[in-house]
């Protein structure tokens, strides 16, 4: 279906813009989301403060000290409050979105305690290093995990629709504006809610028009008006043969002193931040996109974390292993382990171990049930498949069968992280782009897994994976690591 199609007509009455009492409803929300951050930075400096007080001291009587702690510990959380503030950590446009917010905050704390420390040296003030020390760190961290929850409680509000989101306008063609609106959709929690689009050839009467679900409520000549109509905070440019540079800079001209953000969304797409550069050049900001990165130290210290935490785990965990070779046993005739040939980096074939979760014959079964497959492209899954053991279930359920893997780690197979490892019949069907998967190790986890496991499409599975593939670091495997944990806890998409 190309863009023109997907312009349909709605009915001739305009429809009713937001009303006074929605527009303040989300500014009280979001006024009481911010001081609930301020509230909460609060307490956590001043239990950190106190933690290292009570850390280094131990109820002792504090000694060399210039300044009575009395009056120095109440300083820090006031200082520290306004060194956030300062880093402008609270900022509606930083708080709650995006990584920034974390490394805002983590800035400022470490600003603040390199420059006490400079001050404390040249001053020579008789501070306890270890307070300071022990208080910095605490609170640092300590910050961080605050406004991760804090974080958790705004996205859960977003999603029943009572949390405080940006009203965006989309401005630019209609194939770009389609696809920006599915992007942001596909993470409703980050609070970016379309009310309308802006573009060249707009007819608004005397039949309106819609892309999509969204409302075409103003051309390129009045995007003031139609932002102002839907009460918008935010304009978002994307892509337009139309929209010059030379009006794209008029625009921005336009919205100073309106209290409306201008963000534009580049046609680049699944390119992470730290990838990312711009360059400056005779005015013009030229983005820069450093290749991936698929060998070097980077990729030796993953694998040490990977086989070391395998390791690890493997250790841990050998109890439940043997309770659940046992019940396998107990529950149904044929071996523990199951292993199936899979495709790793490379195109390199290998076998994956999984307890076994089926009846013995499972594969000759399959043909009789490739007709009630229930998910797209390539895969096969079913929720109710009957050829899975009673223990099977309970153990997809929680991914313990899973488990096993943690050999193919140990053995360079596989990683903690990654793409899911396809099977060859999947592999022989790829095109160019799906192969660029096997660039890197097949992992026990990743990005498919967090985002919903089965239930998730095989188009949006394998974005995730050709995501992850781009973008790797051992922050974001950490980060998948510990979505894992969530992921599996509440059991979704496991069957």
């Amino acid at each position: 279906m190309t863009a023109a199609t997907m312009l349909s007509p709605v009915s001739t009455r305009p429809a009713a813009g937001p009303g006074r009492t929605e527009d303040g409803r989300r500014q009280v929300h979001k006024r009481s989301y911010l001081r609930a951050v301020v509230l909460v930075d609060t307490g956590i400096i001043g239990l950190a403060v106190l933690g290292g007080y009570v850390a280094r001291f131990r109820g002792s009587e504090p000694r060399g000290s210039d300044i009575p702690y009395a009056l120095l510990a109440p300083a820090l959380v006031a200082v520290w409050l306004v060194a956030l503030r300062l880093q402008r950590c609270y900022d509606d446009r930083v708080v709650g979105y995006g990584a920034d917010e974390y490394r805002r905050v983590v800035s400022a704390s470490l600003r603040l305690a390199g420059a006490i420390a400079i001050i404390g040296y040249i001053a020579d003030v008789g501070v306890s290093r270890g307070f300071l020390g022990i208080s910095f760190v605490a609170g640092t961290a300590g910050l961080v995990a605050g406004r991760f929850a804090a974080r958790k409680v705004l996205h859960h509000a977003r999603l029943r629709g009572v949390g405080w989101s940006r009203r965006v306008l989309v401005v630019g063609d209609a194939a770009h504006i389609l696809e920006l609106v599915g992007t942001l959709r596909r993470e409703p929690y980050a609070g970016y809610e379309v009310v309308g689009a802006c573009i060249p050839d707009a007819l608004l009467a005397p039949v309106p028009q819609r892309l999509g679900d969204v409302p075409v409520i103003g051309s390129f000549r009045s995007i003031m008006e139609a932002a102002a109509g839907a009460q918008a905070d935010t304009v978002a440019v994307t892509a337009s043969k139309e929209l010059t540079a030379t009006r794209l800079r008029r625009l921005g001209w336009q919205l100073e002193g309106t209290g409306i953000d201008l963000v534009v969304a580049p046609t680049l797409t699944d390119v992470a931040g730290p990838r990312i550069h711009t360059t400056p050049v005779a005015g013009l900001p030229l983005i820069h996109v450093e290749a991936p990165e698929f060998r070097g130290i980077r990729k030796i210290v993953k694998e040490l974390v990977d086989r070391t935490m395998a390791f690890a785990a493997l250790v841990a965990a050998l109890p439940v292993l043997l309770l659940i070779a046992l019940a396998i046993k107990v529950d149904s005739r044929g071996p523990v382990i199951f292993r199936q040939t899979r495709t790793g980096m490379g195109g390199r074939e290998f076998g994956v171990y999984k307890f076994r979760t089926m009846v013995v014959n499972a594969d000759a079964l399959l043909a009789e049930l490739t007709a009630r497959n229930e998910t797209d492209g390539l895969l096969f899954k079913m929720r109710d498949d009957p050829r899975v053991t009673r223990v099977g279930r309970l153990l997809r359920r929680w991914s313990l069968d899973e488990l096993p893997q943690f050999a193919n780690v140990l053995r360079g197979q596989m990683s903690l992280v990654g793409p899911r490892p396809p099977l060859p019949s999947e592999v022989a069907k790829y095109d160019g782009d799906v192969a660029r998967r096997l660039l890197v190790k097949p992992g026990m986890t990743g990005l498919w897994q967090v985002s919903g496991r089965s239930d998730l499409p095989w188009e949006d599975g394998i974005r995730l994976d050709l995501y992850y593939v781009e973008n790797w670091s051992l922050a974001s495997d950490l980060t998948i690591l510990w979505k894992t944990v969530g992921a599996v806890v509440g059991s979704r998409g496991a069957y």
